[in-house]
C-alpha cells in the first residue's frame, strides 16, 4: 500500500472514459511482449482484477436484489451489531488500528484507496465490529470517486462471505499482520495517521503495546494522541465466527 503500484484507471472505467475492452486488449498485448516472467505474471494478475469488474456487473444485472440483501440467503440471518459509535469511529479513521485508520483517512481525503486497504477496512467493519456490510457499502459509495455499484457490492459481499464466490466466512483479516505485510516500514500509515509518525517501526501497527515511558518520550500517548483499539481483534474474531455459525445453522 505504500507503493504507487496501481493503474489508477478505476475512475475512468467507472465514468466510461475508457472501456474495459480497450484496457483488456492493452494488457493482453503487454503480456505478449513482457520482458520476463515476473512482468507477465504482474500483467495477468491485473487482467484478473479487470475480469472481476465485469463479473460483478453481470452478477448485479442478473441479481439486482444483491444491492440490499446477501446473495447467500442464509447469511441474511446474521445478527449484526448496531453500535453506532463504532461505526462512526470506523468512518472517521479512529479505530485504534493504524492500517484501518490510514485506509479510512485516505478514503475521506482522496475519495480513493488501494484495493488492499479496501479489503482490510471492509474486513474490520464486518468481522471485527460485526456491523452489517451494507453500512460499509453505502459509505464507500458516498466517498469513492470510482464508486461503481456492481464492483462495490461485489467487493463487500466477497469480504463479508455473503456473495458469489465469496471469501469463506471464517477468513478474517488480522489488521496488525495485514499492515506488517503490505506496508512493512509503516510509510502508508505515517502518511495518513500523522500522529503516529514518531512511533518506532516495531510498534507502528500495535502502538498500544509501546511501553508507557516510550509513548511519552516520542510524544504519542495512546488514549490521548491516538485512540486505544475499540475492540481487541482476538475477541472480536471469535464473536464474528459465532455469529456466522449461528446464521448458518
Amino acid at each position: 500500500m505504500d507503493l504507487d503500484g496501481t493503474s489508477g484507471l478505476s475512475p475512468y472505467l467507472k465514468f466510461g472514459m475508457i472501456s474495459a475492452r480497450q484496457v483488456a486488449w492493452a494488457a493482453i498485448e503487454a503480456a505478449a511482449g513482457a520482458r520476463d516472467e515476473l512482468s507477465r505474471t504482474s500483467i495477468e494478475t491485473w487482467l484478473t482484477e479487470l475480469i472481476w469488474h465485469d463479473f460483478y456487473s453481470v452478477i448485479l444485472d442478473y441479481y439486482p436484489e444483491n444491492l440490499k440483501a446477501a446473495f447467500r440467503k442464509e447469511l441474511n440471518r446474521i445478527q449484526w451489531s448496531e453500535d453506532t459509535a463504532s461505526l462512526a469511529a470506523w468512518k472517521e479513521g479512529r479505530t485504534g488500528y493504524p492500517v484501518v485508520d490510514a485506509g479510512m483517512r485516505q478514503l475521506n481525503s482522496m475519495g480513493w484507496m488501494h484495493n488492499r486497504a479496501r479489503m482490510i477496512t471492509a474486513s474490520f467493519l464486518v468481522k471485527d465490529l460485526l456491523i452489517d456490510w451494507q453500512e460499509g457499502q453505502r459509505y464507500f459509495m458516498q466517498q469513492l470517486i470510482d464508486g461503481d455499484p456492481a464492483s462495490n457490492n461485489g467487493g463487500w459481499q466477497w469480504m463479508a462471505g455473503t456473495g458469489t464466490d465469496a471469501a469463506p466466512y471464517f477468513r478474517i483479516f488480522n489488521p496488525v499482520l495485514q499492515g506488517q505485510k503490505f506496508d512493512p516500514q509503516g510509510a502508508y500509515v505515517r502518511r495518513w495517521v500523522t500522529e503516529l509518525k514518531p512511533v518506532p517501526d516495531e510498534y507502528i501497527y500495535a502502538p498500544w503495546t509501546m511501553p508507557s515511558d516510550l509513548q511519552r518520550r516520542v510524544g504519542c500517548v495512546i488514549g490521548r494522541h491516538y485512540p486505544r483499539p475499540i475492540v481487541m481483534h482476538a475477541t472480536a474474531r471469535q464473536r464474528a465466527l459465532d455469529a456466522y455459525r449461528r446464521a448458518r445453522l
